[in-house]
C-alpha cells in the first residue's frame, strides 16, 4: 500500500474507534462533550496513531489490538493542542484551519475538555472492554505513554518552552524542549505499536531510536514551517515563534534542513533489521521530514 492510502485508511479506522469510545463515555455535560469532539474530530493527520499501527504491523501484530491505544494517543495529543493554544500558553486563534477550542467554547470549557481527554485516554487503555492485549503488555504500554506525556516528557518540554519564551536560551535548552515537547509522544507511539506486536527488548530499543529521531525531525520541520510555510497549508498563524526556543533560531535554516536529513537517515538505519517490513514506517518518516503542513 502507498503512504496516502495507508494514512487515509488508518485515519478512518482511528476515527471510527474514537467515535466508538466517545459514544461509550458516560454522563458528559453537553458543552464538555461538544468541546472534546470539536477538537478530536478536526482535520488532524493522525500521524501518531498511524505510527503505532505501522509499528505493530511491522512486527506482524494485529491492527485491532493496537487500535484502542492508537486512539488514546490521539486523545492525549489533542489535549496537548487544546492547552497549547490557550491564552496562558501560545494564545493561538487558529488550529487546523479553524478557530481554536477556547475561541469557540471559552477558556474554562477548553481547559476542562483537555483535562477530560487526557484522563479518559488512560481509562480507555485500562478498560478490558476495549483493550484485549494481555495485562503485562497493556501495563508496559501505559507506562511508556504516561512517561512520554507527563513531567518527564511532553509536559516538561512545554514547561521549558513557556519559561524561556522571550528569553535568551541555549542550544541545549532548545534540544531539551524538542526532545520532550514533541519527540517523546511520537517515540511512545512507535514503541506502543512495537510492544503490541510483541517486539523483544533488543528490537524495542531500535523502534525507540526510530521514534525519537523522527520526533525530533517533526519538531524541527515545524520550526522551519513557521519561517517558510504557508498559513493556508499549515492551518495556523505563522512567523510568531521568534520569541520561542526554536531550532531555526539557534542553528539557522540550512543547518535545520541538514539536521532533518541526518535524523531521517538515522531513523531508517534503526529499522534495517526489519527489511521490507519497515517500508511503511520509512515512508512515514520521509513524509514527516518533507511535509508542507
Amino acid at each position: 500500500m502507498d503512504l496516502k492510502g495507508f494514512l487515509a485508511g488508518n485515519r478512518a479506522l482511528v476515527e471510527g474507534q474514537l467515535r466508538t469510545l466517545f459514544s461509550a463515555l458516560p454522563g458528559l455535560s453537553q458543552p464538555l462533550k461538544e468541546a472534546m469532539e470539536y477538537s478530536v474530530f478536526s482535520e488532524g493527520k493522525r500521524i501518531r496513531p498511524c505510527l503505532a499501527i505501522a509499528a505493530c504491523e511491522a512486527m506482524e501484530g494485529q491492527v485491532e489490538d493496537v487500535l484502542p491505544f492508537a486512539a488514546a494517543i490521539e486523545m492525549i495529543h489533542t489535549y496537548s493542542l487544546i492547552h497549547d493554544d490557550l491564552p496562558c500558553m501560545d494564545n493561538d486563534d487558529l488550529r487546523r484551519g479553524r478557530p481554536t477550542c477556547h475561541r469557540v467554547f471559552g477558556e474554562a470549557v477548553a481547559l476542562l475538555a483537555g483535562d477530560a481527554l487526557l484522563t479518559e485516554a488512560f481509562r480507555v487503555m485500562a478498560d478490558s472492554h476495549f483493550c484485549r492485549v494481555p495485562p503485562p503488555v497493556a501495563q508496559k504500554v501505559l507506562y511508556e505513554i504516561a512517561k512520554a506525556a507527563g513531567a518527564a516528557g511532553m509536559v516538561a518540554g512545554q514547561a521549558m518552552d513557556v519559561v524561556y519564551e522571550g528569553k535568551v536560551g541555549t542550544k541545549k535548552i532548545v534540544n531539551f524542549i524538542h526532545r520532550n515537547k514533541t519527540s517523546a509522544l511520537i517515540r511512545a507511539s512507535v514503541v506502543t505499536g512495537a510492544l503490541v506486536g510483541r517486539a523483544d527488548r533488543r528490537h524495542l530499543s531500535r523502534f525507540s531510536a526510530f521514534g525519537e529521531a523522527i520526533g525530533l525531525a517533526f519538531q524541527i520541520k515545524d520550526d522551519l514551517l513557521d519561517v517558510e510555510g504557508s498559513e493556508a497549508d499549515v492551518g495556523k498563524k505563522l512567523k510568531k515563534d521568534w520569541e520561542k526556543q526554536t531550532y531555526v533560531r539557534y542553528y539557522g535554516v540550512a543547518a535545520s534542513k541538514a539536521r532533518i536529513e541526518a535524523l531521517l537517515k538515522k531513523a531508517v538505519e534503526s529499522l534495517a533489521f526489519l527489511g521490507k517490513r519497515a517500508d511503511m514506517l520509512v515512508q512515514i518518516a520521509n513524509y514527516i521530514g518533507h511535509r508542507s503542513s
